[in-house]
């Protein structure tokens, strides 16, 4: 099955790739690596998912919206390579969470990415993490997540 049907399986539409915010590319080959830069949380209209965990935004919503950012770390990767059946493995996710000082559900937060990343690509989508808690991230989103990805010729 291809990941293209697998998507449809699951009833995900790939939302447009962001385009970059400031001076930098969505994302960079170098050899069989793709990284892509970090996506923030948008919602599915569009809008930005803003706010800190631990202070307002639920363990829930947090989920959702990293959830939010592993689908455009997709659609970022189909824009790169053009198929994603290219992908031969997701290698590693770095999720930031704008997060309350007593805030420490970093990597249930990021759950939501990972957990989205196994259900698209099975095996292939089991990877290696970081999850860290910051006091803000860029235009008061909630979830920010970049990637490094394996790609097949």
């Amino acid at each position: 099955m291809s990941i293209d049907q697998r998507l449809a399986e699951l009833g995900i539409t790939l939302p447009q790739p962001a385009a970059p915010v400031a001076s930098y590319v969505p994302a960079v080959l170098t050899g069989n690596l793709l990284h892509i830069s970090g996506q923030i949380s948008f919602a599915e209209d569009g809008s930005l998912i803003t706010g800190r965990l631990g202070d307002g935004v639920s363990l829930e919503e947090g989920q959702a919206a990293a959830r939010r950012c592993g689908l455009m770390l997709v659609a970022q990767i189909k824009a790169a390579v053009g198929s994603l059946d290219r992908v031969s493995r997701i290698v590693k996710l770095g999720v930031f969470v704008n997060s309350a000082g007593d805030f420490t559900d970093q990597p249930k937060v990021a759950n939501g990415a990972s957990d989205l990343m196994f259900d698209i690509f099975g095996e292939a989508g089991r990877h290696a993490r970081s999850a860290v808690g910051v006091p803000t991230l860029p235009l008061g989103v909630a979830v920010e997540v970049d990637a490094i990805v394996e790609v097949r010729d």
